[in-house]
C-alpha cells in the first residue's frame, strides 16, 4: 500500500510544475508608459522644480528693468516772516523736478543674460529631473517584474519540496530512504520559505516606492506585469554620446551656467564705469514788483547729470576674482559631466552585453540542459539508479538558473532605463531578430508510466 501512495506522489510531483505553470492571475496588468505619464503628471518633487523655473525665469524680466524715475516737489527759498508768499524774492520759486537712475551702457543688458541664463538652467534642471523620474519608475517596474516571477517559481519549487519531503518520509517509513534526505529536503524547504518571506518583503516595498514616485495613495493595489521580448540598441558608441552632449538637460543646465559665470565677469569688469543720475526741474516764478527791485518773474528751468565715482577697486576686484572662478567651476563641472556621460555609455552598453549574452545562455543553453537533466534525474531516481541527493541538486539547479535568468532580463531593462537617462532621450531600439523565449517550463519532467 505504501509502495503504491509512494508511486501516486511521483506523478504527483511530475504534474506539479505544469499546474504551477499554468495558474493564471487576474490581476489588471501595469503598463509602464502609463505610469511613467502618472509620475510625471503627479509627482510632487517635480512641480517643485517646474515652479522653481518658473521663479528665476520671473526674476530675470526684472533684471533688465530700469529704477522708478524720481518725482520731486519743492518751495524754493521761501521768506520766513512770510512763508507762502512768493512775490517778494527773486530767488522764490515753485519747482517740479524729475529724475532717472541710468546704469553705464552694457549693464542692463549684462544683468538681463546673467539672470535669463540662470533661469533656463533650471529649466534644463527641471528636465534633467523628468528624465531621472521616468528611470527611476522604469527600474521599480522591472524590479518588480523580476520579484514577482521569482515568488512564482519559488512556489512552484515549495510545492516540489513538500512532496520531496514526504516521498523520503514514506521511502524511509518502508525501509527504502534514508534519514539524511529527510533533513535536506527539509533544509531546502526551510530556506526556500526564508527566501520568500524576503521576497514578499521585497516586493511591498518596491510596490510602497510605485505609489510614492506616481503621487498615488499608498495602499494603491498594483497589477501584473507581462513579460517582454528584449530589445537592442540599434546606436553606436560614438552615436550615444553624440546624441547625449545635443540632448541631455543637465548638459544644457551645465551650459548655461557657463553662460551666467562668463555674462558675471563681463559685468563685474562693467562696474568699474560709473552710473549716472539725469535729473530736470522746473520753477514757477511770480512777478517781484517792490521799492528796491523789480522782476518780470520769468519762469526757470535747469537740467542736471551727476555719476558716482567708482574708485573702490578693492571691491571690484573681488567681484571680478569671484565671477573668474565662478566660470572656471562651470567650465570644469560642464567637463566633468561630459567624461562621466562617455565612461557611463561605454560601462553601460558593456552590461547590456553581457546581460543579453547571459539571457541568451540561460534561455537557449543552460535551462532547456538543467531541464534534461532533472528529468533524467527524475528517472533514474525512480529506479533507484541516483541518490535523492542528485535529484534534489538537479532540481535546485534549474531553480537558481531560471532565477538568475529572471534577473538578467529585469537588469537589462533597468540598464536600458539609465541608458537612456545619460543619453537624454529614448534610446533606438528594434525587437531583436530572434525573439528571447521565456524560461523553460517543467511540464515535460514527467516519469515515465511503467
Amino acid at each position: 500500500m505504501k509502495k503504491r501512495l509512494v508511486f501516486a506522489l511521483f506523478i504527483q510531483l511530475s504534474l506539479i510544475p505544469a499546474f504551477a505553470w499554468s495558474a493564471e492571475v487576474n490581476d489588471p496588468a501595469e503598463d509602464i508608459a502609463a505610469l511613467v505619464t502618472t509620475a510625471l503628471s503627479n509627482n510632487p518633487e517635480l512641480k517643485a522644480s517646474e515652479a522653481r523655473w518658473q521663479m528665476f525665469a520671473s526674476k530675470a524680466k526684472q533684471a533688465k528693468a530700469l529704477d522708478d524715475p524720481m518725482v520731486m516737489f519743492k518751495l524754493q527759498n521761501m521768506l520766513t516772516r512770510q512763508p507762502g508768499v512768493f512775490n517778494l524774492d527773486p530767488t522764490s520759486a515753485k519747482v517740479v523736478g524729475i529724475s532717472q537712475q541710468l546704469p553705464f551702457w552694457g549693464k542692463r543688458g549684462l544683468r538681463e543674460k546673467v539672470a535669463l541664463s540662470e533661469a533656463e538652467s533650471y529649466k534644463w534642471a527641471f528636465e534633467e529631473r523628468k528624465l531621472e523620474l521616468t528611470k527611476m519608475v522604469k527600474e521599480n517596474y522591472y524590479q518588480l517584474w523580476a520579484v514577482n516571477k521569482m515568488i512564482g517559481i519559488i512556489d512552484k519549487n515549495l510545492k516540489i519540496l513538500s512532496n520531496f519531503l514526504t516521498i523520503n518520509e514514506l521511502k524511509y517509513s518502508v525501509g527504502q530512504g534514508v534519514q539524511q534526505d529527510i533533513y535536506k529536503a527539509g533544509l531546502e524547504k526551510s530556506k526556500m520559505l526564508d527566501m520568500q518571506i524576503s521576497l514578499q518583503q521585497q516586493r511591498k516595498s518596491l510596490e510602497a516606492n510605485l505609489n510614492y514616485l506616481t503621487y498615488r495613495s499608498g495602499n494603491t493595489p498594483i497589477g501584473t506585469f507581462p513579460d517582454f521580448t528584449l530589445p537592442r540598441v540599434t546606436l553606436s558608441r560614438e552615436q550615444l554620446n553624440e546624441a547625449a552632449l545635443n540632448n541631455r538637460p543637465q548638459v544644457k543646465s551645465l551650459a548655461s551656467l557657463v553662460t551666467k559665470a562668463q555674462a558675471s565677469r563681463r559685468l563685474a569688469k562693467k562696474e568699474s564705469y560709473p552710473d549716472f543720475n539725469l535729473s530736470a526741474e522746473y520753477m514757477f516764478r511770480e512777478p517781484i514788483t517792490t521799492g528796491m527791485t523789480t522782476d518780470p518773474g520769468y519762469n526757470m528751468f535747469s537740467v542736471g547729470l551727476s555719476f558716482n565715482l567708482p574708485i573702490q577697486q578693492q571691491k571690484r576686484r573681488a567681484m571680478l576674482a569671484e565671477s573668474t572662478f565662478e566660470t572656471t567651476m562651470a567650465t570644469e563641472e560642464l567637463n566633468a559631466l561630459k567624461n562621466s556621460i562617455s565612461y557611463t555609455i561605454n560601462e553601460t552598453l558593456a552590461q547590456l552585453d553581457r546581460r543579453r549574452q547571459q539571457v541568451e545562455l540561460y534561455s537557449g543553453g543552460i535551462i532547456p540542459q538543467s531541464g534534461q537533466s532533472l528529468e533524467s534525474a527524475l528517472i533514474s531516481y525512480r529506479v533507484n539508479k541516483v541518490d535523492f541527493l542528485t535529484l534534489l541538486d538537479s532540481r535546485m539547479n534549474l531553480f537558481n538558473y531560471e532565477r538568475e535568468l529572471f534577473e538578467s532580463k529585469a537588469e537589462y531593462m533597468m540598464k536600458i532605463a539609465q541608458l537612456e537617462a545619460v543619453v537624454g532621450s529614448e534610446v533606438t531600439v528594434t525587437p531583436a531578430s530572434a525573439a528571447i523565449p521565456a524560461a523553460p517550463r517543467s511540464e515535460n519532467h514527467e516519469l515515465p508510466n511503467k
